[in-house]
């Protein structure tokens, strides 16, 4: 991978965001339909982690997400924004906080 110049990396806004509430989308074996408190403010994010983690396991569940990527449909659903994991054995791990700290927190 090329390197970044860090002015673009600070171009991204990284937040902790908690989960509301988490849908499988039917039609769809991968993708999970998410809604997200990133700070006093909504947002819906499509995964595919239906593979790897069920609704259930989701919801409450304090995540790091890129909130400012534009909007993109999948599947006629449109995400806001992009959960953060690292992929391990071809799996994804989500990024949580190491304790609990409020929606909307920023990742620097």
């Amino acid at each position: 991978m090329s390197t970044v110049k860090f002015d673009t990396f600070k171009q991204l806004d990284i937040r902790v965001g908690k989960v509301l509430s988490a849908e499988r989308i039917k039609r769809s074996e991968k993708l999970i339909l998410l809604r997200v408190d990133v700070g006093g403010e909504e947002r819906q994010i499509v995964a595919g982690l239906a593979p790897h983690y069920t609704p259930e396991q989701l919801i409450g569940k304090s995540i790091v997400v890129v909130v400012n990527l534009e909007p993109r449909t999948i599947m006629g659903y449109v995400s806001q924004g992009m959960l953060l994991a690292a992929v391990e054995d071809d799996k994804p791990v989500l990024l949580v906080p190491e304790r609990e700290v409020k929606a909307g927190a920023r990742v620097t």
